[in-house]
């Protein structure tokens, strides 16, 4: 067997393991551990994750453990104020997270790439009326993948007015590239936050993806979802977000998938597998 069928063979295991577990179950034990303010428990969580994944604290605003009040408080801390440049071109779609470009590219067919052998349905995914999905038929989509070790916020990509929420129950998979490689249609089966905005450019979509272990999504309108049950909100009062600026946060690594109107042209130095943070320009929507 080649090493590339070898790894292959591995990522299926990995897969279908995941099948398995219950991982809802797991995702709520994780997240009332994670949750925990005993001194020494949360401590002891923190410095194992920095060891194992790590972490860099340097651009944090603190880099003292002790500041941090539980491993969530730690896990989604803040940077400092400078850490992050936003792009500031009049048409740039900027990054909305640190992490990893899973992919890229221009929705066709009312698909969206996932990986070799697997794409998702746009309409699947957003969970919108028709109507609304097909404006992004021929448009532009990014997913960026957060590792455990990466800052957790989530930012907006491009100025927009936030126009309706939808929270949709679904798996808990990784969201890693393995599981990509494996689990059809993966970030449309996964729990999600669907975040709909109305821009210059058209409509565009911030899709929060939990994952496995994932315990909680949160956003600065809403503290906390509640996992399995569908949430639909449409705001009365519409909140306009400047490129940049925080939209919500992940208490363990996820994704987030940018899916716009309007085409981009993305820059040729980010594809699969290119290290991105927040605010870096990934491209121009035209």
């Amino acid at each position: 067997m080649s090493a590339a069928d070898t790894k292959d063979h591995k990522g299926e295991l990995f897969a279908a393991l995941q099948r398995i577990l219950p991982q809802h179950s797991l995702s709520r034990l994780l997240g009332k551990l994670a949750s925990s303010e005993n001194t020494r428990f949360k401590n002891f969580l923190i410095r194992k994750a920095i060891a194992r994944y790590n972490i860099d604290l340097s651009e944090a605003i603190s880099s003292n453990i002790d500041d941090y009040a539980s491993f969530n408080h730690f896990f989604t801390r803040h940077l400092r104020p400078a850490a992050r440049p936003i792009d500031s071109g009049e048409n740039s779609l900027v990054a909305p997270a640190d992490g990893t470009i899973s992919q890229l590219g221009k929705v066709e067919q009312g698909r969206i790439f996932q990986a070799k052998g697997h794409d998702f349905s746009t309409q699947t995914l957003l969970g919108l009326s028709q109507e609304q999905t097909d404006r992004f038929e021929n448009g532009s989509f990014a997913t960026v993948y957060l590792s455990p070790r990466d800052y957790h916020r989530v930012h907006m990509p491009y100025p927009g007015t936030l126009l309706e929420t939808l929270y949709i129950p679904g798996q808990l998979f990784s969201v890693n590239d393995i599981t990509a490689r494996h689990i059809p249609g993966l970030f449309a089966r996964n729990e999600r936050l669907v975040c709909l905005f109305d821009t210059d450019r058209g409509l565009m979509a911030v899709v929060l993806v939990g994952a496995i272990f994932v315990a909680g999504i949160g956003t600065v309108w809403q503290e906390h979802y509640t996992p399995g049950r569908i949430q639909h909100e449409r705001f009365a009062n519409p909140r306009f977000f400047q490129r940049g600026e925080e939209l919500g946060l992940f208490r363990f690594g996820s994704t987030a998938v940018v899916v716009a109107e309007n085409p981009a042209k993305f820059s040729q130095a980010f594809g699969h597998g290119t290290t991105v943070r927040m605010g870096e320009k990934l491209g121009e929507l035209l």
